[in-house]
């Protein structure tokens, strides 16, 4: 067994990476689609969606062919609508909310439709929105990611000139470096933030790492407020022997990887095992599937039933032809001239529920042994807690604590998204990145008055 690059031709990567969600190929087919929906009175589909995206009223400008305005009313919502029509878990947001449902019809293709009309605007470069004039207030955004590119958006809307240090080299954050590239292709990425920032008054300077090149305390002194949203992207570690050897990856430096450096030169094994069952566990497993490896097994130590990904992606995994294997838990990883041949993993049972009625896995002494060349690892990320405590954040194990109005316990400081939640989807990022944003003008606004 061994872990080798350039598997596959080009042809195969090409068509192992395409597009899993292909948008409608013709305006007649997303109207006929269109004009399915009944326009509820007090939508669920609003309801369920945490940018509150007015989609009846998305959709019926689509029938009216009025595409420039369905743009709008998405994009007047949630900026990185075209992002998340790609990648939001649709089946338990807006399109599980849609009343066919309970019909037992096929629901709304809500994201299909909202992706006609976003992939147009930025692909002609609709000018859809006109920034106030410059109020000379300025704020700084830590990190260019969904949460940081929705404030600034919404900020230079009003008037006030953002800079946004990234640490990468690019813009997008988790969308251009987290997510499986069949799902969203890095120029799409590129050309999203690019639409973004068209508005003016958005200055991105990258390369720019909170803790290393920039310090809270600089920007404090230069910006009338600080937004933080640096996102959560340390892996979770096993804690378990032998998980340095050669052949242990971390899914998020795996993704990563695959969307920087390209398909052929990623290295994978024949035999591969992911550990953990939530998005990027998915992802990771079915891009190495897709990358050539042979064999993949997914190893999650509860059940399906409480499994952090979505019974779509779980089923994506499948048709990839990933093996699931529940109630297992890794234990150790052997290697042999230190490459990893062997993972051992701990057979588990549910416990008795706790007092949130949740069931704990517990070991029942027995142990299955996978032959592997390659462990992924994917068992969920953790905060930064090393950054936002030497900058004397208020945090718990690394999440920024804030108020209601977005606020640390640092005054003009806010932060939000994956750094306060903890890891959520794109689109409470971007929601987030609105409450920010919303709270920076009110604090700006009564200093001011103060002054």
């Amino acid at each position: 067994m061994a872990i080798i690059n350039n598997r596959l031709t080009a042809e195969q990567y090409e068509q192992n990476f395409s597009d899993i969600h292909p948008p409608f190929d013709s305006r007649e087919a997303a109207l006929v689609e269109a004009n399915r929906c009944l326009f509820c009175y007090d939508a669920p589909c609003i309801k369920s969606c945490p940018t509150s995206i007015n989609i009846p009223k998305f959709i019926k400008q689509i029938t009216t062919d009025n595409i420039k305005g369905s743009a709008y009313t998405i994009f007047d919502a949630n900026i990185m609508g075209a992002g998340c029509s790609k990648v939001c878990p649709v089946e338990k947001l807006c399109e599980g909310s849609c009343v066919y449902n309970f019909l037992e019809e096929l629901p709304i293709p809500i994201a299909k439709l909202q992706r006609y009309s976003t992939e147009k605007a930025i692909e002609h470069k609709w000018p859809l929105f006109q920034r106030k004039p410059s109020t000379s207030r300025k704020v700084a955004v830590i990190g260019a990611g969904p949460a940081g590119l929705s404030c600034a958006h919404v900020l230079s809307r009003e008037g006030v000139d953002v800079t946004i240090y990234e640490k990468e080299s690019k813009g997008g954050g988790l969308m251009t470096y987290g997510i499986a590239a069949y799902k969203v292709t890095p120029e799409f990425c590129e050309d999203e933030v690019n639409f973004i920032t068209s508005l003016g008054g958005i200055d991105i300077k990258y390369e720019q790492e909170l803790g290393r090149n920039v310090s809270l305390a600089e920007l404090q002194a230069n910006y009338d407020a600080v937004y933080i949203g640096i996102g959560v992207g340390v892996a979770r570690q096993l804690d378990i022997p032998g998980e340095h050897l050669l052949g242990v990856e971390d899914a998020i430096r795996f993704i990563y990887d695959i969307r920087e450096k390209g398909y052929p030169s990623i290295p994978v094994g024949d035999k591969v095992a992911v550990i953990g069952l939530g998005m990027t566990a998915i992802d990771a497993a079915t891009q190495a599937k897709r990358l050539g490896a042979k064999e993949v097994t997914i190893v999650y130590r509860r059940t399906q039933a409480e499994m952090p990904s979505t019974e779509v992606e779980l089923n994506l995994a499948k048709l990839d032809g990933c093996t699931i294997i529940w109630l297992a838990s890794p234990k150790e990883i052997i290697g042999e001239n230190g490459q990893v041949t062997q993972l051992i993993c701990n057979v588990m049972e549910l416990g008795v529920p706790d007092t949130c009625g949740r069931r704990s896995p517990v070991e029942t002494g027995e142990t299955i042994t996978l032959n592997v060349d390659m462990v992924i690892k994917a068992a969920g990320q953790v905060p930064y807690e090393g950054l936002v405590s030497s900058h004397a954040i208020t945090n718990w194990n690394g999440k920024i604590a804030i108020d209601g109005s977005c606020a640390t316990n640092i005054p003009g400081v806010f932060a939000g998204g994956d750094c306060v939640n903890g890891g959520k989807e794109v689109v409470d990022a971007v929601q987030a990145g609105k409450d920010g944003a919303k709270a920076i003008l009110g604090f700006i606004k009564s200093e001011r008055a103060n002054e």
